[in-house]
């Protein structure tokens, strides 16, 4: 097990956002307000070529963050040694100041599966996930976040609540916790819980990083279900979501995830200037305290 130390002391606790290829000459003339990105492991798994030139000219002048989508560790198979000696190598050359996973599962009987299904809430899928973290954090020598998952269903099989459930699992393998908190606004709703209650027994010391993204309805809306689909602005409600919790847990470094009808550079931007105005707020909140406890 690792040593649990800050897990994202790399990583600037402001806004970042996820690495587009067609955002890249924004990026490279004028990133502001952004200070950090966010890269998909897997798409840089190659020998050479455009790609790793282009993630290179980017790491000169970034720190970056590597989210993975396809370790499947959340399933009940060995984890792929290739996949696993890849990612080192990938950590080895640039360095990241974060690596981080789901908490689900893509894989079976050697099969890909392009999607991150669920896994279920038990103590026997708590002790293989946390093996599977284990591997993993021995495997390229760096603690790495678990990110909470998205519901549309409560499962069967499922024994606890999933924040006992993920903060067991980072307590146990000494990872820290990446919190997309559009993931606990979707999940509350479709499963009918109040995701405030959530968010407020989530400790600071584990909280590495906080994703934000946008959802939509389902085509069905006699279902009445959100899907997370990285396709929107962050909503009203997942911003006061977000701001509740860093009132609490402090500055803490945040996503902006567009993945799917992606917008051009200026939008995903105003969105990195909102989540930074409510960090700027905390900082401002704090001096306005200090300055009242030594008046």
């Amino acid at each position: 097990m690792f040593k649990n130390v800050p897990p994202s002391a790399g990583l600037p606790r402001r806004a970042g956002v996820g690495f587009k290829a067609e955002h890249a000459s924004d990026v490279f003339e004028n990133a502001d307000p952004v200070s950090w990105f966010e890269v998909h492991p897997e798409n840089y798994m190659v020998a050479g070529g455009p790609r790793l030139k282009m993630l290179s000219q980017l790491r000169e002048k970034f720190d970056i963050s590597l989210h993975g989508v396809g370790l499947s560790l959340g399933g009940w198979e060995p984890l792929d040694k290739a996949h696993l000696a890849a990612l080192r190598a990938l950590v080895d050359r640039f360095e990241p100041a974060q690596v981080s996973e789901h908490i689900a599962w893509s894989g079976h009987e050697g099969k890909y599966l392009a999607d991150l299904l669920p896994t279920p809430l038990t103590t026997a899928s708590l002790r293989h996930l946390v093996d599977a973290i284990d591997q993993v954090q021995n495997a390229i020598g760096q603690r790495i976040l678990i990110e909470n998952p998205t519901s549309y269903l409560a499962l069967p099989q499922n024994s606890m609540p999933e924040t006992d459930f993920i903060l067991q699992a980072a307590r146990q393998s000494g990872c820290g916790l990446l919190i997309d908190v559009n993931n606990i606004f979707i999940s509350a709703h479709n499963l009918g819980f109040d995701g405030r209650d959530y968010v407020d027994v989530l400790p600071a010391d584990l909280i590495g990083e906080i994703h934000l993204a946008g959802h939509e309805q389902d085509a069905d809306t006699s279902d009445n279900v959100l899907i997370d689909t990285h396709s929107r602005p962050v909503s009203d409600p997942v911003w006061a979501l977000y701001r509740r919790l860093v009132e609490r847990i402090g500055a803490t470094p945040t996503l902006i995830e567009w993945d799917n009808d992606v917008p051009d550079w200026h939008t995903l931007a105003r969105e990195a200037r909102q989540a930074n105005a409510i960090l700027d707020g905390l900082d401002a909140t704090a001096a306005t305290f200090s300055q009242r406890a030594a008046s």
